[in-house]
């Protein structure tokens, strides 16, 4: 929800000093901050708020940040999850991901870093409208765009807000690959870095959605050495 004209980011973290720490940085930037020190009242928060992006930590008091995910992702199906943790190893990334967020940094975190990927998510949002159709249909699945679903085999499942984002990119170069840099940049505004999985984990999350078989993938194909390319 926007007040005067501001974008508006709930933060959910118990830790005072984090969350002193973005408040200062994000409203600086130009956006409006709520804030929740727990699961339950950051959830509550986001049904009452309708935030346009939320920040959530991993360890909370009462609730451990996949359930908290899970519930803002029932209630805000479509907003951008940032998920903060202490915890670096790839299973846990998977695990947030799977959980419902969008994207996940790494404590201790750079609030610059952070502040673009922010700033990416609300430049991809309001660009002006490109030739990538709102439907695509890739064989017997089709993939709506508007309202972020997609349904394959008699299954209707939700996307996230990165996982339209990136299948939008390549649908606006369909049939052309596409480079991991330049995916980086513009959907997440991350620099490029070769331990940066990001996108290959959002590849593999659209490939389970998608694909009949994912580990033969025939819609979202590998351009190796480079990045990814989406054929019909």
């Amino acid at each position: 929800m926007q007040a005067g004209g501001k974008k508006t980011i709930l933060v959910v973290d118990d830790e005072p000093h984090i969350v002193l720490g973005l408040r200062d940085a994000l409203e600086f930037e130009g956006f409006l901050v709520i804030a929740a020190s727990k699961g339950r009242e950051g959830v509550a928060l986001a049904q009452t708020e309708a935030p346009d992006a939320v920040i959530l930590d991993l360890m909370l008091p009462d609730l451990n940040g996949y359930a908290v995910c899970e519930q803002l992702r029932r209630v805000l199906p479509h907003v951008p999850i940032l998920m903060l943790t202490a915890r670096s190893q790839e299973t846990d990334k998977i695990r947030g991901l799977d959980a419902g967020a969008d994207d996940y940094v790494t404590k201790p975190f750079s609030v610059n870093e952070l502040i673009a990927r922010i700033r990416a998510i609300f430049r991809r949002a309001s660009r002006p409208t490109t030739a990538a159709p709102e439907t695509l249909s890739l064989g017997d699945v089709l993939v709506n765009l508007s309202s972020h679903t997609v349904k394959a085999r008699g299954h209707e499942q939700m996307l996230s807000f990165y996982e339209v984002e990136l299948l939008r990119m390549l649908a606006e170069r369909m049939g052309q690959p596409v480079s991991r840099d330049e995916i980086l940049s513009k959907i997440w505004g991350l620099s490029a870095s070769s331990t940066n999985r990001t996108v290959d984990n959002f590849i593999v999350k659209l490939r389970k959605k998608i694909e009949k078989s994912p580990e033969k993938p025939q819609y979202i194909l590998t351009a190796y050495g480079f990045g990814y390319k989406l054929v019909t």
